[in-house]
C-alpha cells in the first residue's frame, strides 16, 4: 500500500494530530513515509499549516523535505474556509491533476504517502469534484478519525457508507475523546459503531496536551494501524 487516507467525519476532529503520530511511529518502525495536505485552507505558510505540525510531530524540520515541499502542500490558501469557498474568494481553482500528480511524485520516492482530508470525505474541491473523488482515482484506503461525542454515531456512519458507495477500502477507525463528555456516551459509541458498521476499531485516544504522553498513548494503536496497512 502506497498511500492512504486520514480522513475525519467533520473538521476538527483531530486528523492532524492523528496523521502525525502515525507518520512518527512508521518512521520509527524503519518505514520511508512522508506525509501530505493536498488543500490547505485558513493558513498563509508552510510552517501554520497542518503539513507543518506533521512535521512537527515527527521531529523532522521544514529543511529535511525542502525538496517535496510544492508536493506536500500543492494547495494553500488563506481563508478558513471549505476549499471550493476559498477558490471562489481568491479567484483561483484546484486542479486535480496537480494533486494526483504530486501525490505520485511521493509515492515513487517513500514508503508510504500519509494523505490528511481536508474536513470530511465529502469536501467539494470545486463544482463538480469532491475530495473524495480523488482519493478514489488514486486507489487510497481510509483511516476515519471520529470525534468521541454525542453525534459521532450518525456521523461515522455517513462517512463509512459514502466511502462504502465508492469502493474505497476502510482500513479502521480512531476515535478522539474530547475535554468534556459524559463517559457513558464515549463508551458506547465505539462499541454501537462496530457493530453496526462492522469496521475495525483502532482505538480510543484520551484527550492529551503534551504530544509525548499522547505518542505513548497512541503507539499500540499505530502498530494497529500499521498491520492493516502492511
Amino acid at each position: 500500500m502506497k498511500g492512504i487516507l486520514v480522513t475525519g467525519t467533520d473538521t476538527g476532529v483531530g486528523k492532524t494530530v492523528i496523521a502525525g503520530l502515525l507518520a512518527k511511529y512508521m518512521l520509527e518502525k524503519g518505514h520511508n513515509v512522508i506525509t501530505q495536505k493536498w488543500i490547505q485552507t485558513g493558513c498563509s505558510d508552510f510552517v501554520s499549516s497542518d503539513a507543518g505540525l506533521h512535521l512537527k510531530i515527527m521531529g523532522r524540520e521544514k529543511k529535511d523535505i525542502k525538496d517535496y515541499l510544492r508536493h506536500i502542500l500543492p494547495y494553500k490558501f488563506r481563508a478558513a474556509s471549505s476549499p471550493h469557498l476559498a477558490c471562489l474568494i481568491e479567484n483561483r481553482r484546484i486542479s486535480a491533476d496537480k494533486v494526483i500528480k504530486s501525490f505520485r511524485i511521493l509515492s515513487k520516492r517513500f514508503d508510504l504517502v500519509i494523505v490528511e482530508g481536508t474536513g470530511g470525505v465529502l469536501v467539494p474541491c470545486g463544482k463538480k469534484k469532491l475530495l473524495i473523488d480523488i482519493a478514489k482515482e488514486l486507489g487510497l484506503a481510509a483511516l476515519i478519525v471520529a470525534q468521541n461525542r454525542l453525534g459521532a454515531i450518525n456521523h461515522t456512519l455517513l462517512t463509512i457508507e459514502a466511502l462504502r458507495k465508492r469502493r474505497i477500502k476502510i482500513l479502521g477507525i480512531i476515535f478522539n475523546n474530547p475535554e468534556k463528555e459524559n463517559r457513558i456516551i464515549l463508551k458506547d459509541n465505539p462499541v454501537i459503531v462496530k457493530a453496526l458498521s462492522g469496521e475495525k476499531i483502532f482505538g480510543v485516544l484520551t484527550r492529551e496536551n503534551q504530544l509525548d504522553k499522547l505518542y505513548l498513548e497512541f503507539t499500540p494503536i499505530g502498530e494497529r494501524i500499521r498491520k492493516a496497512i502492511l
